[in-house]
């Protein structure tokens, strides 16, 4: 088998090496394989490594007779969402896997302390899912502050002659405040895309220090202060034990007359019981891609709402951006068969911190 080291942060040097093309399964929820890969992808794959590209293993615990052959002899597991657990009884199925490509973000709805325990190398592509999410924020925030949803609602009202500059008196996007909970990739990716707007960037994160934060383009304050002081607020944080209902009733509270709150983290980081009644009355307003429960009961006042922007969980890859994951994987795949380690490797200990 090929040599690697996934802990290597060391650049690739020349392609004097010549790739090998491991025995390699695909691993995801039906379905998703048809709109991950294209037909470029697929002739790309066949190019990286000996695998039935049409073969897709949904469930690993009881597998069909293919896959459970498949398994036995796999190398690398392609996964994507909807891949099932890699639990020991999986991985006492699947004696020669030395690697994981995951073609999403989060691993840890599949990966299990087995695949650590053994050693295996895991790469996941959420650097690349970060991307969409954090463009959707951008536009978020950049309609928030334009009050364009107000504005979309009252002029479908009115169809009429109005005083828009006077209705619209404080809104715009110079010189506000935006304040960014957590520094994870999203988030990082956020403050990136902020730098080109006479915008003012704060962040709260308490993992990361003043020299870091002030690097990344942003100040950093405690929560309180973030909430106090922000005409936006733009949820970034893993779903951990320790970050449920981070927003609760007492921060909502500290939010300033007609500021936006902004999640495209997980529904969870928010306190719904608390923001409904700032929603309600029209004092906050929101942009929610994410909610607890993840579907909102036909009867929640969000679907309706005018200062409220719901949408379904579509701030990460969909469409055509599922192509950029796809993209990343197999550049994954590639390193792997050269023997080079790989660009976005997980470590357990990352996990503790991380979606």
């Amino acid at each position: 088998m090929h040599p690697l080291h996934p802990t290597s942060d060391s650049p690739p040097g020349p392609a004097e090496v010549p790739p090998v093309r491991p025995r390699l399964l695909l691993s995801m929820g039906p379905g998703v394989a048809d709109r991950l890969l294209d037909a470029r992808h697929h002739t790309r794959l066949a190019a990286l490594a000996r695998t039935d590209s049409g073969l897709v293993a949904h469930d690993l615990a009881d597998p069909a007779p293919e896959v459970a052959a498949a398994l036995a002899d796999a190398e690398v597991l392609l996964t994507c969402w909807g891949a099932p657990p890699l639990t020991d009884r999986v991985l006492a199925a699947a004696p020669r896997l030395r690697a994981v490509v995951h073609a999403a973000g989060s691993v840890k709805h599949h990966l299990t302390d087995a695949c650590w325990d053994r050693g295996i190398a895991v790469s996941s592509a959420a650097a690349a899912n970060a991307l969409p999410v954090a463009e959707y924020t951008l536009a978020a925030i950049l309609f928030a502050n334009k009050r364009v949803l107000h504005s979309a609602h009252r002029y479908r009202g009115l169809r009429a002659p109005h005083d828009w500059l006077h209705e619209l008196t404080g809104s715009g996007n110079y010189r506000r405040t935006v304040g960014v909970i957590g520094a994870s990739r999203i988030g990082r990716r956020v403050i990136e895309l902020l730098r080109p707007f006479d915008l003012r960037v704060l962040l709260y994160d308490p993992y990361v220090d003043a020299a870091e934060a002030t690097r990344l383009g942003a100040a950093p304050v405690p929560l309180d202060a973030l909430c106090t002081d922000s005409d936006i607020v733009t949820v970034h944080a893993p779903q951990l034990p320790a970050t449920r209902h981070l927003l609760g009733a007492r921060e909502l509270a500290l939010m300033p007359d007609g500021a936006t709150l902004i999640n495209t983290a997980r529904g969870s980081l928010v306190d719904e019981t608390a923001l409904l009644p700032e929603l309600v009355t029209g004092r906050l307003h929101a942009v929610l891609d994410v909610t607890e429960p993840e579907l909102p009961p036909p009867g929640s006042p969000l679907y309706d709402l005018p200062n409220v922007l719901l949408t379904p969980h579509v701030a990460g890859s969909l469409g055509t951006e599922l192509h950029r994951l796809a993209d990343h994987a197999l550049d994954e795949l590639e390193r792997y068969g050269r023997g080079h380690p790989f660009r976005t490797p997980v470590r357990p200990e990352d996990l503790h911190h991380s979606a």
